[in-house]
């Protein structure tokens, strides 16, 4: 139960910190928000890495099962907490900043490349978890936090552009909910990010052949 209760706060802040910040944020939001969001999840991998590891996505959950430091009933619970975490969070969003919310959501303006985003920002945050996180040569270390965060942040800024930087399949059920992005485009969100997680477990098992 600790290890759930530790994914829905992660996902949580996350998700509440993305839209208060894109939101919230006016016209400067394009370059604070990344800073913000990054920051959030690198602290909260610090405050819950040593409980849950710190998925808070679904994505790094279904990399981390693939290389076998989770079991698939906790991925099961894991997945569902941190959608309900998300959605929470959309909610909690939707109160805040109730005369922001967006009436309607723009299509994204090119899947392919949306699509390419999501998987290129997930493939890169889903490799740094796996080799800052669980790798056997990394062990014990006190940098994981930093560097994850910063993944995101990086990639917000380089890739954010093309699809609105979810690399999250949860982060972007709440954007969707937030209208911040189209229901028409959720497969975008999901075959790029779990397809990313995916790409990143099997680089991660053919880099470290003897890290079982």
């Amino acid at each position: 139960m600790r290890k759930l209760i530790t994914e829905f706060i992660g996902t949580y802040f996350l998700v509440l910190t993305v839209g208060l910040s894109v939101l919230g944020g006016g016209t400067t939001a394009a370059i604070t928000a990344p800073i913000a969001i990054g920051v959030v999840l690198m602290v909260m991998v610090f405050a819950g890495g040593h409980i849950s590891g710190a998925h808070y996505n679904p994505a790094v959950t279904l990399a981390v099962l693939i290389r076998g430091k989770i079991s698939f009933g906790d991925a099961i619970g894991y997945w569902v907490i941190q959608f309900i975490g998300a959605a929470v969070a959309a909610f909690t969003v939707m109160f805040l900043l109730a005369d922001k919310i967006p009436t309607e959501s723009a299509l994204m303006a090119n899947s392919t490349y949306g699509l390419l985003a999501e998987f290129l920002g997930t493939l890169a945050l889903a490799y740094v978890v796996l080799n800052t996180a669980t790798a056997k040569g990394t062990e014990g270390n006190s940098f994981y936090g930093l560097a994850i965060g910063f993944t995101v942040t990086c990639m917000a800024y380089a890739l954010g552009g093309f699809s609105g930087g979810a690399f999250n399949p949860a982060v972007a059920l709440g954007v969707l909910m937030m209208h911040m992005a189209n229901w028409s485009d959720l497969w975008v969100y999901a075959l790029g990010c779990f397809g990313g997680g995916l790409v990143a477990a099997f680089i991660f098992l053919a880099c470290n052949k003897e890290d079982k």
